[in-house]
């Protein structure tokens, strides 16, 4: 392909794209065939990244900040089991009132379940992340721990 009509077509990414992969992308479009299907192939993805960023974390960012760590399934799925938990407790509540009941129940079982399944992926996330990145493995852990005491709290305030 013509080397003009190769920088031509890497333009049409966005900047941060070009910046790490134009270079690379430019040589490897110049050794490639010029035919249409590329030529269209190529402004298609340009476009395709202008409207929907390439997935996973954006270019250059440290994949050990408090941003990027928070985004693993380790980390957010305690917290959303907790939150999980504390939703059907105050649903149960809304639902039936805060009265103690002699049998437990369903939903003080998928409470117990949920509450009692977020610990080996806890576990996990400490074991992974605490040596990697300690200080925002611990923010990490202080969320899991409000989460966890905002599902707790409920049953400790109406005595469930």
């Amino acid at each position: 392909m013509n080397p003009r009509l190769a920088r031509l077509l890497t333009r049409l990414y966005p900047k941060a794209w070009r910046e790490r992969y134009g270079e690379e992308f430019e040589s490897l479009l110049e050794t490639g065939s010029p035919d249409l299907r590329t030529g269209a192939n190529v402004i298609k993805s340009a476009l395709s990244e202008h409207f929907f960023p390439t997935g996973g974390p954006k270019m250059d960012r440290n994949p050990s900040s408090f941003g990027a760590i928070v985004r693993r399934p380790s980390a957010f799925v305690p917290m959303a089991m907790s939150l999980t938990a504390l939703a059907v407790v105050l649903g149960h509540i809304a639902l039936y009132g805060a009265a103690r009941e002699a049998d437990e129940g369903a939903a003080a079982h998928i409470w117990q379940i949920l509450m009692a399944g977020q610990m080996p992926v806890l576990l996990f996330f400490a074991i992974k992340w605490l040596p990697k990145a300690p200080r925002q493995s611990f923010y990490v852990l202080a969320m899991q721990a409000g989460a966890a005491l905002s599902a707790l709290a409920p049953v400790f305030y109406f005595n469930l």
